[in-house]
């Protein structure tokens, strides 16, 4: 027992140091939530946006809200995550204490011109709501209220904030809004806050579950969805164990028959299957290049996805402001030595030669495409003026990762994969639906069959900012996928060679890659029918990075699909006797 606890302990400790590391990289002062009687405790003022619109967010005093008196702060800290996230801290210059109660106090004053007046008129009739922290706790509120009756509109102009301590640390907070008052023009409205602190029995390592949401994800449709992906599973395996391979073996059995007839017999036998293209199918795939970066970053991603999501089962990194990104950054660049080596390798294999130019095409794959989307995206965002715009030192920070970080472990990683793995080892009348369009089609249904009731759970925590927390059943959630898409491959595989088509690296990975183009379908219909997102920024913003989200999947799939076709195409060609 007391071994188990340390490991939980150390493997805790190690995701904490992942994320201080990572912050420490671009701007070093992480708070440590520790207070000391009347301690100065510091609001944050972060981004404000139309309530349907959640991910259309605009920076708090982009309305003509104004700021308290207090000009200086004794720390302040923002991490990568945070910036790509559009996480714009302002200090809201109120004046703040630990367990020091604030009576009602004004803080400042705006006098409503026209212009005053039509922006706030705008964001109370589009439900306007901005989010502040404080100690990393996210607070929400409401800008204002319409009278449709009357057609008045109104903005909420006093703050009042309860606060739960326990012991040295801030547990709880909530806001109330109070004092509304009637938008006209040359009206002198006046902002007031108050403070009151009450001690709390929440423990600190619990003050987070009240942000998250148990009734949406219900463990009980969590646990259907398992069990139905665990059937799809069994039914997939008893498929190949069952019928796949008893075929095989009917096929070992032909074959060795054949070896016993006399080579004029054999000429005239009407011989088919899988055997007729022993001698094409361990030729390079067309492209080698291009097929060697993509199975590489296939490897790549699927290490990182497994290790990120463990980490956040173990680190509960989804309390942290931008941590989950960060980490994912830091997990992606430290791993890069997995994408060159394995794609190095497989490109040596393959007989290519211009290792350099591969190297440098399996190292920026994957970077090149998230970095041209956001920077679309971001051409949008700043014409909108939106927070979301990733700032120049962000991008400068996140170009230097991959020119610094990624390119030199991904070039180790190749040579090691080439010195290491990279020696070829290989030995040496078609329906219409054996084609490898229709079995690329075919074969992402059953996959995406597996994981659509969690893509629904993952979208709306996304986009309907919903705080993701049951990583466990991700977990899951990922193995069975990855059972499924190996299982789906190997029956394509199969099919494609007793067709006598050797062109199955390809294929195999198509088959399964193309679990992201349901997806990605999927996502068609949770924009038209789910949400109520709108304008060029939205839609832009939302299918821009629904394809990256897409693409890495189908890169994750096809990569796992191809790994078991590969290892099944090398067992039955190196069982059955070749002549």
């Amino acid at each position: 027992m007391n071994t188990k606890r340390f490991a939980m302990d150390y493997l805790k400790a190690f995701v904490s140091l992942l994320v201080i590391h990572l912050t420490c990289l671009v701007n070093g002062d992480e708070h440590n939530h520790l207070y000391k009687s009347n301690e100065e405790v510091v609001l944050w003022m972060n981004t404000v946006g139309p309530y349907h619109n959640r991910q259309e967010t605009y920076t708090y005093f982009s309305l003509p809200f104004c700021a308290g008196p207090k000009d200086s702060i004794s720390h302040y800290h923002e991490t990568l995550g945070e910036a790509l996230q559009g996480v714009e801290l302002i200090h809201s210059g109120l004046e703040m204490h630990f367990k020091e109660d604030i009576s009602k106090v004004p803080f400042c004053q705006v006098n409503l011109d026209e212009n005053k007046l039509k922006a706030f008129i705008y964001a109370v009739r589009n439900h306007y709501w901005y989010q502040m922290y404080i100690d990393d706790l996210p607070i929400w509120g409401i800008v204002g209220e319409l009278d449709e009756t009357n057609n008045k509109y109104y903005i909420w102009t006093h703050k009042k904030f309860d606060i739960g301590y326990n012991d040295h640390h801030i547990v709880d907070v909530n806001l109330t809004s109070e004092a509304k008052v009637e938008l006209k023009v040359d009206t002198n409205i006046e902002f007031t806050y108050e403070m009151n602190w009450k001690s709390s029995p929440i423990t600190y390592k619990d003050r987070f579950n009240k942000y998250l949401d148990p009734k949406f994800f219900q463990h009980r449709i969590h646990w259907f969805s398992i069990f139905n992906s665990f059937m799809m599973v069994i039914f997939l395996v008893g498929l190949v164990s069952m019928i796949l391979l008893r075929t095989v073996r009917k096929d070992y059995a032909r074959y060795s028959q054949d070896e016993e007839v006399d080579a004029m017999d054999k000429d005239l036998g009407d011989e088919y299957g899988w055997k007729q293209v022993h001698g094409d199918v361990f030729r390079p795939a067309s492209y080698p290049m291009l097929f060697s970066a993509i199975i590489g970053c296939g490897h790549h991603i699927t290490l990182v996805t497994l290790v990120v999501i463990t980490f956040t089962i173990i680190g509960d990194l989804y309390t942290e402001r931008g941590s989950l990104l960060g980490t994912s950054i830091f997990v992606y660049a430290v791993t890069s030595p997995v994408n060159g080596y394995f794609g190095g390798a497989l490109y040596a294999k393959m007989g290519g030669r211009i290792w350099i130019r591969q190297m440098l095409l399996s190292a920026f794959l994957l970077p090149s495409l998230v970095c041209g989307m956001a920077f679309l995206i971001n051409f949008i965002a700043i014409y909108y003026h939106a927070s979301r715009a990733i700032p120049f030192g962000s991008m400068v920070a996140v170009a230097c990762i991959c020119v610094f970080v990624i390119l030199p472990l991904t070039l180790v990683g190749t040579l090691l994969g080439r010195n290491l793995s990279g020696q070829p080892d290989y030995p040496c009348r078609k329906k219409w639906f054996m084609e490898p369009l229709i079995i690329t089609m075919l074969g992402g249904i059953l996959p995406f069959g597996s994981i659509f009731i969690e893509m629904y759970f993952i979208f709306t925590s996304f986009w309907a900012c919903k705080i993701y927390y049951v990583y466990g059943f991700m977990l899951l959630v990922v193995l069975i996928l990855m059972v499924v898409t190996v299982c789906v491959t190997i029956v394509c595989t199969y099919f494609l060679l007793n067709a006598e088509d050797y062109r199955w690296q390809w294929t195999s990975f198509a088959a399964a890659a193309s679990t992201a183009f349901y997806v990605y379908l999927y996502s068609f219909y949770y924009f038209m029918f789910k949400i109520k997102m709108y304008g060029l920024f939205q839609t832009a913003f939302y299918f821009g990075y629904m394809a990256l989200f897409s693409i890495a999947l189908g890169i994750m799939c096809g990569t796992v699909g191809y790994i078991g076709a590969h290892a099944f195409v090398r067992k039955i060609y190196t069982t059955v006797k070749i002549d």
